[in-house]
């Protein structure tokens, strides 16, 4: 076929080339075979040398060929094609301007250009199509291949695909801008072409690594490429539709599309394709893209990332969006409010916006405040971000601070962690970009807003009194006074009429006329409260008289009195004006005269205007900033309670938000700084390295021009820490400047300071002085010879008898002496000898002549009660020093010995296996000389400290004779040192602590003083540790306290009963449901202690999950239990540890028959509850199903009903399409046993469909034996047991009941004398007899 004669249509497939489709198309006449390929390219090159671009006509079908076989053909002849082509295009598109150009241009002429074009751009663009498509394949492939592998063979190749990309788009985008709309028909391009050039580019985004950084030149060729199609071929429907797909399929394809499209918005001037992809997204359906979360998030990453680049293009079209904002989709919402943000950042900002801006910015900022209460968290968490942008941008209008800073504190209460992150990162960004002060403490702001508020009371009465005559509008002056009007008025309504007394109550000569007049003038001088009153007095007085008797009684009474207020503040103006005029008013001329002159004081009016303008903004600035700062003192009490949560970046964010805090000067901030301190002990490294960052900047970089006054700052700050601190608080801070000192992070001026302060070199109060020796003694942990090296200096100080004995301060002085000793035992890699003092140190010899100094007269019982504690610190030190410092020491030398003997020996008679033995025979030597020392010491202790021989042992008579007489010696302080002292020498020998375990018992559970049996119980606490098989038979009475009255008792008890249970010295059992009930305690500590406690359990394994079933059983116990609500509050905290979906399926079927065991309707009440705390799966609901003959007959009362239907409510919202089947079937036979009992389930079971008819029919009886099986099998279960009837339980409890009426009455009273009366030890009856051995290995760990 000639050239001439036929039109080359562009194909949609290359097989509708192959066949004639109509008359005059072109159609490829022959496929050539790979051999002949080299040479026809040859062919054609020659041709396109002779004849140009016009070569392609004649030979196409070689072109053709070589696509057709382009995954066999070799890698040459491939890249010569491509680079011949893109010569034969490049001289094509430099040869059509001219062709343009030409007026006498023939048909015949124009069609072979044009059939030229389409050929060249047809087989250039499927060359590059086909390049593209074995590259990708070719890098997944390579994927596994090395950077080196793969950069050896891209040298072989000598060809890098992705580098040749750029130059043929770059030649595509230049063809297109010439004018070749004039080589078609009637100039109208067929879209066909444009599809061709634009589809390749649209290809080339498909691929994965098009958004990395090396292909950027490659995406900038497209974005040009595409950008010149809108412009000047119409693109923009087609490439508005294309993006829109892509952005579903494609996810990486968000950002580079985001680039694109602003380019085209802002170089090409192309924003009505920002409408146009935005009107789209807009009229997606909502609950389509529920269904499409891949959709979903390419439609928001777009929006987010779009409003971040062209906010002000975005804005005309966000009206679209708003439908989505409704949406289940939480990330569609997500992106309209981001892109609201940052229109209110980038375009919405400043005071100089418009009304219409400014009301835009409103609505965005309402819609953002309304969606933080939205029903998903990571929407809320979203806005919280957000507005701390805002607020970091400071783009918060002033208005809205206090609604949003009451969002945020709202927001802490979140059950999301989350949120409640991100709203305490708001919270510090308003604190850190508030407008207001850099100091926010409501007690220092309450002084001068009151003093300003009386200045500006003054100032509007002076202006009202000066100028009468000039009096301004009376609605101007109304709206002036209304809101202070308002909030007198809503004072005085609160309390009652009888309690405020009338100023001048109205005589009976006075008329209506007069009272409105002096109501007037009460008003005109701001005296609101009594004109208030006189109004009130004059409607009982004038009750049937205007204006007191016009009121309404729909209205509220606020509303009625602000109503005759104004009536009468309005009404009588122009008379009260008048009337002081007085004859002036018939001076007609005189007075026009005197309205037209100028009046003296008229250049002064606009100096007082400002003047009192200036004083209301500064009342209005003094309230916001009062009202701030009382918002940021609630969040703190609010975030303070976070310190110890589970998740480590809240407990950061709140360390971090206390440490800005304090720096702001919020008084509350110290209580936060203190709750941190025992965060240094945190095992998270993360939390413990963020309490010091905290500390570093509070305290180690303080203000002052000189290393001193920085040193004097620091002490300062480091001394209120100290004012009022328990131990536990001094016990942290001891740490951290341990830590601090370690590191050399603390100067040498603190210490230099501290000393002349405790040496009285500079004038001190007695109780700095005493703080300064306390933090030497803390700093002495990290370096001993702080102290160590001004011992004698110390000891001075403290001791010496020149100075007035002050007692704290001597306590303080021995504190720090004794920290110059590691406490630790010391380790077998130290060879240095411990820290020893000389016995003829000038130290014994002072406490000496301190501890047997008598100054004054004393009372025998004080005398008695300091020997007895006296004796029991001793006895406990005593301990305490064998069993570290001398056993350390034994060992040491020991070591030391046995490294000189085999010193002595002779090397060179010890070969290699010779000396492997004698290594593990000196392992064996040395173990068991270990055991040999630890005897020894063990020895000493129970045979000899309390030997009669013993100075210890003079002092046990006394001891018992003081705890065993509580009628005899009732002084409070001497029974708590008596019981503490008792404790102390029970940690000695095992024999005499078994001996005096009834005792302690005895005055734990008895004692009337709720300090004796809180030091008791950290006594037993101890002795559980260091003696637990004896310990063991008593641990009901421990967990007993645990409901104590007193609530320093439960305190102590749940710490001691934390400690004992998560290191394994006590056996965790069934009254650790005393501990779940501390949860509910009124006392905010121990709650938060227990809570502690359980969340710590529960990263013990399956800890929490085993005790459930006896912690339901003991708490819903109608007899022993507790309330349905706190049962409610307690079981959703222990709920919530149980993740596992094994542990949630066990769970259900340990629970459901639990239902036919239960004998209440609460009980009932009480499992239907825990069943809907569980996180069910679509397992967990078959299990319930399974079990549905257990609970069925329970439906008919309502509450349990309504549990039930809550797991229903919960499944549904994750609930997968195949899943929702099942959860309709459970629903149906719950609402069915509930309106007509268990029978018309099973009818309902009969009446499905004959397939399922038989297994319905089977299921009950399956069940059954399943039932059955459980029942059986309930003994032997090791995890969980259905507890029996507990009138077992009922008849033990009444037989201790009866044994305990048999015991003799014990009283408490001084009156008696007798010994047997006065004798407060258990009887042998109620002294346990078994014995269980406890190890100290952890428990095995179960299955769920």
């Amino acid at each position: 076929m000639s050239p001439q004669l036929y039109e080359f249509h562009l194909p949609l497939s290359p097989e509708e080339l192959l066949k004639s489709g109509g008359v005059n198309q072109y159609v490829v006449q022959e496929i050539l075979s790979i051999r002949n390929l080299p040479s026809q390219l040859r062919a054609f090159q020659a041709a396109f040398r002779a004849q140009g671009p016009l070569a392609m006509l004649e030979h196409f079908d070689t072109i053709y060929s070589i696509l057709h076989h382009f995954r066999s053909i070799d890698p040459g002849l491939k890249e010569d094609t491509l680079e011949f082509l893109i010569k034969v295009v490049s001289r094509h598109s430099q040869e059509l301007p001219t062709i343009l150009d030409d007026a006498a241009l023939s048909v015949s002429d124009r069609s072979a250009h044009l059939n030229a074009l389409k050929m060249n751009c047809y087989a250039l663009i499927r060359l590059l199509e086909s390049f593209e498509t074995m590259s990708s394949q070719t890098s997944l492939m390579d994927l596994d291949l090395g950077k080196g592998k793969k950069a050896r063979a891209k040298r072989a190749h000598g060809f890098d695909w992705e580098e040749e990309r750029q130059p043929i788009l770059q030649l595509l985008t230049q063809l297109l801008q010439l004018d070749i709309r004039h080589l078609w028909n009637h100039s109208i391009i067929e879209e066909e072409f444009v599809s061709l050039v634009t589809g390749c580019c649209y290809r080339l985004l498909e691929n994965p690594t098009i958004s990395h950084q090396k292909n950027r030149p490659t995406r900038e060729a497209v974005t040009r490429l595409l950008g010149v199609a809108l412009t000047r071929y119409n693109h923009m429907l087609s490439a508005t539709v294309k993006i829109i797909q892509m952005l579903q399929h494609f996810e990486h394809l968000a950002p580079v599309l985001v680039a694109a499209v602003s380019l085209w918005a802002t170089d090409y001037g192309m924003k009505s394709i920002v409408g146009e992809i935005v009107r789209e997204i807009g009229q997606k359906c909502p609950q389509e893209l529920s269904r499409d979360p891949a959709g979903a998030k390419g439609f928001a990453a777009f929006l987010t990332e779009l409003a971040e680049r062209i906010p002000a293009i975005l804005m005309s079209s966000m009206c679209i969006l708003l439908d989505h904002l409704d949406g289940e989709n939480y990330m569609m919402r997500n992106a309209v409010l981001a892109a609201m943000a940052e229109m209110v950042l980038q375009v919405l900002n400043g005071d100089q916006l418009g009304g219409a801006a400014r009301d835009t910015r409103d609505q965005f900022l309402d819609t953002l405040q309304a969606h933080g209460h939205d029903v998903n968290s990571f929407v809320r968490s979203r806005v919280l971000q957000l507005f701390t942008r805002i607020v970091q941008q400071k783009a918060l209008p002033l208005t809205r601070f206090q609604a949003v800073v009451a969002l945020a504190v709202g927001r802490l209460a979140d059950k999301s962690v989350l949120v409640c992150k991100n709203a305490i990162q708001l919270l510090a960004s308003f604190l850190a970009n508030n407008p207001f002060s850099c100091k926010l403490s409501d007690t220092d702001l309450a002084g001068p807003l009151q003093k300003e508020t009386q200045k500006l009371q003054e100032m509007r009465a002076q202006r009202r009194a000066a100028a009468p005559s000039a009096a301004l509008d009376p609605e101007e002056e109304w709206e002036a006074m209304l809101p202070e009007l308002k909030c007198t008025l809503q004072q005085l309504l609160k309390l009652p009429q009888e309690e405020e007394e009338i100023p001048e109550a109205i005589a009976n000569t006075e008329t209506i006329e007069d009272v409105k007049t002096r109501i007037h003038q009460l008003l005109a001088k701001a005296s609101y409260k009594q004109a208030i009153l006189v109004a009130r007095e004059a409607i009982g007085h004038f009750q049937e008289s205007e204006p007191f008797s016009h009121m309404d009684s729909e209205q509220s009474e606020e509303t009625r009195f602000l109503n005759l207020l104004e009536t009468v503040f309005k009404g009588p103006a122009a008379s009260a004006q008048e009337n002081t005029q007085g004859p002036a008013g018939n001076m007609g001329p005189e007075q026009t005269d005197c309205k037209d002159k100028p009046s003296v004081s008229e250049p002064g009016k606009p100096r007082e205007n400002d003047e009192l303008v200036k004083q209301e903004m500064l009342v209005q600035y003094l309230q916001d900033a009062y009202r701030f700062s009382l918002k940021i003192t609630e969040a703190v009490s609010i975030i303070s309670k976070m310190m110890y949560e589970n998740t480590t970046t809240v407990v950061q964010e709140v360390i971090e938000f206390f440490v800005m805090v304090f720096q702001f000067g919020v008084p509350q901030a110290l209580v936060g700084v203190r709750r941190m301190l025992p965060l240094i002990w945190s095992k998270d490294p993360g939390v413990r390295e963020a309490v010091l960052n905290a500390y570093r900047q509070l305290y180690l970089n303080p203000k002052g021009d000189s290393a001193r006054a920085k040193a004097q700052a620091l002490i300062q700050n480091l001394s209120l820490l100290l004012v009022d601190a328990s131990v536990g608080t001094i016990q942290c801070l001891e740490e951290i400047l341990c830590e601090f000192v370690q590191k050399d992070e603390l100067k040498p001026a603190v210490t230099q300071v501290l000393w002349e302060r405790a040496t009285e070199k500079v004038p001190c109060s007695p109780l700095e002085r005493c703080s300064s020796v306390m933090l030497l003694g803390m700093m002495a942990r990290g370096k001993p010879e702080i102290v160590g090296s001004n011992l004698d200096t110390l000891v001075s100080i403290g001791l010496d008898e020149k100075f007035p004995q002050d007692y704290r301060l001597a306590q303080q002085v021995c504190h720090a002496i004794a920290n110059l000793s590691d406490r630790r035992k010391p380790s077998l890699s130290k060879r240095h000898p411990p820290f020893r003092l000389p016995q003829e140190h000038r130290l014994f010899e002072r406490l000496r002549e301190v501890i047997t100094k008598e100054d004054t007269p004393m009372l025998p019982t004080f005398l008695l009660m300091n020997l007895l504690s006296l004796a029991g610190d001793v006895a406990l030190q005593q301990l305490v020093h064998l069993e570290q410092a001398v056993s350390g020491e034994l060992c040491r030398r020991r070591v030391l010995r046995e490294e000189q003997e085999q010193k002595t020996k002779d090397l060179k008679e010890k070969n290699a296996s010779s000396e492997t033995a004698m290594e593990e025979e000196m392992g064996l030597v040395g173990a068991a000389a270990d055991d040999t020392e630890a005897e020894l010491i063990r020895g000493i202790c129970e045979q000899e400290l309390l030997d009669g021989t013993q100075v210890l042992a003079a002092f046990v008579p006394l001891l018992l004779k003081v705890c065993n007489s509580p009628g005899l010696y009732s002084n409070p302080e001497l029974s708590a040192a008596a019981s503490l002292a008792l404790g102390k020498f029970c940690m000695i020998s095992a024999t005499f602590c078994d001996s005096q375990l009834r005792l302690l018992f005895t005055m734990l559970e008895k004692s009337s003083l709720p300090i004796v049996r809180s030091n008791l119980m950290i006594a037993t606490g101890d002795l559980a540790i260091r003696f637990p098989n004896l310990v063991d038979p008593w641990t009901p009475h421990l967990y007993a306290r645990l409901r104590d009255p007193a609530r320093q008792v439960r305190r102590t008890a749940g710490l001691v009963m934390t400690h004992l249970i998560l290191k394994d010295m006590v056996k965790v059992k069934g009254q650790v449901s005393e501990m779940a009930v501390l949860l509910i305690d009124p006392v905010p500590q121990i709650a938060a202690l227990a809570k502690n406690f359980f969340n710590e359990l529960s990263h013990k394994g399956n800890a929490i999950y085993n005790l459930l079933p006896d912690i339901i059983s003991r708490l819903s116990d109608p007899e022993g239990g507790v309330e349905e609500e706190p049962f409610h509050t307690i079981m959703k905290q222990l709920l919530s540890y149980i993740t596992k979906d094994k542990q949630t399926e066990s769970l259900v079927e340990k629970l459901c028959p639990r239902f036919r065991t239960a004998r209440t309707e609460r009980q009932y009440r009480d499992l239907a509850y825990c069943v809907s705390q569980l996180a069910l799966t679509e397992r967990g609901l078959r299990k319930m199903l399974d079990n549905f003959d257990c609970f069925g007959d329970k439906l008919s009362d309502e509450s349990v009903f309504s549990a039930f239907l809550s797991v229903v409510g919960k499944l549904r919202r994750g609930a997968k399409p195949e899943g929702k089947a099942i959860i309709d079937e459970f629903e149906q036979k719950l609402r069915v046993c509930h309106t007509r009992g268990l029978d018309a389930v099973e009818d309902l079971e009969v009446g499905q469909g004959g397939s399922q008819r038989a297994p319905s029919a089977k299921k009950p009886s399956t069940v059954s034996k399943r039932h059955q099986h459980l029942a059986s099998a309930a003994s032997s279960d090791g995890d969980f047991v259905t507890p029996e009837p507990r009138r077992t339980a009922h008849r033990h409890r009444n037989t201790q009941q009866r044994v305990s009426k048999k015991k003799p009455r014990i009283i408490f009273s001084s009156d008696e004398s007798s010994e047997e009366e006065l004798s407060a030890e258990m009887t042998e009856d109620e002294t346990p007899k078994k014995t269980t051995p406890i190890r100290r290995a952890p428990p095995p760990r179960h299955r769920p």
